[in-house]
């Protein structure tokens, strides 16, 4: 008895969509206030070193910087899920956040030689984020 496999492979095994143009909108906003957030927290971190207010507001910065990069996972999942999306942006979103959540304990520990530098690595990888997500698609 023979079994007959389809020529063609089904749309969604090979090809990948584009977010809808809301889910694409919420992935740049999420992404800029992940972004802002981090500048905040930079800003706030070097303003401790004069101001005793400082403090308070980097640790109430953490945690906003940890919510948005949290809404920021969820957006990469709903343009990945139910949108049919690459996965690789939630992939990058969650060791993201793998990263937030590291930056956050070094920082309720004190230790300022790996808190500093992880900071300004979440900075740039929020950055260039932003940048590739506020890039105009390529065309094929």
């Amino acid at each position: 008895m023979t079994t007959t496999h389809p020529t063609h492979p089904s749309p969604s095994a090979t090809t990948t969509k584009t977010p809808t143009p809301r889910v694409a909108t919420l992935l740049k906003t999420t992404a800029a206030l992940q972004t802002l957030t981090l500048f905040f927290q930079a800003a706030t971190a070097g303003a401790l070193l004069t101001s005793s207010t400082a403090h308070d507001l980097h640790h109430i910065g953490s945690r906003v910087m940890y919510g948005a990069s949290m809404l920021y996972l969820l957006a990469t999942v709903l343009a990945w899920r139910p949108g049919g999306a690459s996965p690789r942006p939630a992939l990058h979103a969650t060791l993201f956040l793998a990263l937030a959540t590291a930056q956050v304990i070094l920082g309720i520990a004190h230790v300022p030689s790996l808190h500093v530098p992880l900071g300004t690595l979440l900075f740039a990888l929020s950055a260039l984020t932003l940048s590739n997500r506020l890039r105009p698609a390529r065309r094929a």
